[in-house]
């Protein structure tokens, strides 16, 4: 039987309390200063090691003798959304933005259910110390949402302040019944590109349109001809997502305006594809402004995301471990690949070591059974996981995943984890 712990309803209150305590109070991609001083605060009254990293990026260590390394990461940033859940923990909290733009935010995509499931997870391990060997390293990352996490950590010296893991996990908590969790061999997320393209005309009057080189209207070719990358440049065995989220020009509607700006998502399987798609872009947007007699658009890259790889024999191992501890008809390897991103991947990719990513689901089954609409998933403003399942399983699932690389420090040790 697979070493296994679990913790105790009395327990899990503490951290679901945690929870919601993270739920009142998200803050944006590399700004969860509040977070990170009460991660760190949990961190150390669980008995770990810790330091920041990437300005608010937290490392917990737990160091239990001889054995593996393994890496966990929860990411930790909420995102600008008006929360429309009406639970008695909803957010109400602003942020301000780099240009002073005041938004509301919300953790709508469960990052405060990964910390609470992680803390609990580093708690629980902490306390049993006979029952496992090795060394566990927390990463609390922020800036996940802009991608900007990861590499922060990597480039404060990540890998040089803490053990070099063996391999990195990580989880994320999906609108999926509770008790479940999906994972899948190979790539198991899209790679994501984001540009701001800002299309340069000459503006004039309005009544004086031959004065003028619209950078409207070339903006608007531009903008129609690029869904022919997915629709005409890509095999539809390639799953790709070309979006415009926004489009910003002019200040009145008698002046054709110097500029045009929009901003572009990118979505691609794999290395291959994607600059394959970023090379049909940057051609149609340079054509596009030659055909107005402009000249070529100037693109500023937002965010870049990594692969997020599951390597195949170690997910194996991983999804052994979740089945023997949720149950064999809980887990799903066969997921689809997800046209989401992520920057998981870097952490493992950028010290050569296997990585395994899954998520779990943080939704009461009854609630797909009485709602006539779906459940609100991640980014909606009525995202609403319940707690206590949630957090339930993403600690079984974290410790699970752990300790498929940890030994047992005894023999006796685990039987008497068996037992338990």
């Amino acid at each position: 039987m697979a070493l296994r712990l679990d913790i105790e309803p009395e327990r899990l209150c503490r951290f679901v309390e945690l929870y919601t305590e993270f739920h009142r109070h998200p803050e944006l991609s590399m700004e969860e200063h509040r977070t990170a001083a009460l991660i760190e605060s949990e961190l150390r009254a669980s008995g770990l090691e810790t330091f920041r990293c990437g300005g608010t990026g937290v490392v917990g260590i737990l160091r239990n003798g001889e054995g593996p390394v393994v890496a966990f990461r929860a990411d930790i940033d909420g995102l600008p959304i008006l929360e429309r859940t009406g639970l008695a923990h909803a957010s109400v909290d602003t942020a301000t933005l780099a240009d002073g733009t005041v938004v509301p935010t919300m953790h709508g995509c469960g990052h405060d259910a990964h910390i609470a499931s992680a803390l609990a997870a580093a708690d629980l391990l902490a306390t049993d110390l006979t029952a496992w060997t090795g060394t566990v390293v927390f990463v609390f990352q922020p800036g996940e949402e802009n991608a900007a996490g990861s590499a922060a950590m990597i480039d404060d010296g990540l890998w040089r302040r803490a053990p070099r893991p063996d391999v990195v996990l990580g989880q994320h908590l999906g609108a999926y019944p509770a008790g479940t969790v999906q994972t899948r061999p190979g790539h198991v997320m899209s790679l994501a590109d984001s540009w701001k393209v800002l299309v340069h005309g000459r503006g004039a009057h309005g009544s004086q349109p031959e004065n003028a080189i619209d950078p409207i209207v070339t903006a608007a070719y531009m903008i129609t001809r690029l869904q022919a990358v997915v629709s005409r440049h890509s095999s539809p065995l390639d799953p790709t997502v070309v979006t415009v989220g926004t489009f910003h020009a002019g200040l009145k509607e008698n002046i054709i305006p110097d500029e045009a700006e929009f901003t572009l998502n990118v979505r691609t399987p794999n290395d291959k594809v994607r600059e394959r798609v970023l090379g049909d872009l940057r051609r149609i947007l340079a054509a596009e402004a030659t055909a107005a007699g402009a000249k070529a658009p100037t693109i500023t890259e937002i965010s870049r995301f990594p692969r997020c790889f599951n390597d195949p024999a170690t997910t194996a191992l991983v999804g052994t471990a979740l089945r023997s501890s949720l149950g064999a008809d809980a887990v799903r390897v066969d997921r689809p690949l997800s046209m989401g991103s992520e920057d998981f991947g870097r952490l493992g990719d950028s010290i050569g070591v296997p990585s395994v990513f899954w998520w779990f689901g943080g939704i009461e089954a009854s609630r797909f059974e009485m709602m006539a609409q779906p459940v609100p998933a991640n980014h909606s403003p009525l995202f609403a996981p319940d707690p206590v399942p949630a957090i339930t399983t993403g600690v079984q699932a974290a410790v699970a995943g752990i300790l498929a690389f940890l030994g047992p420090a005894t023999v006796a040790g685990q039987d008497d984890t068996d037992e338990r």
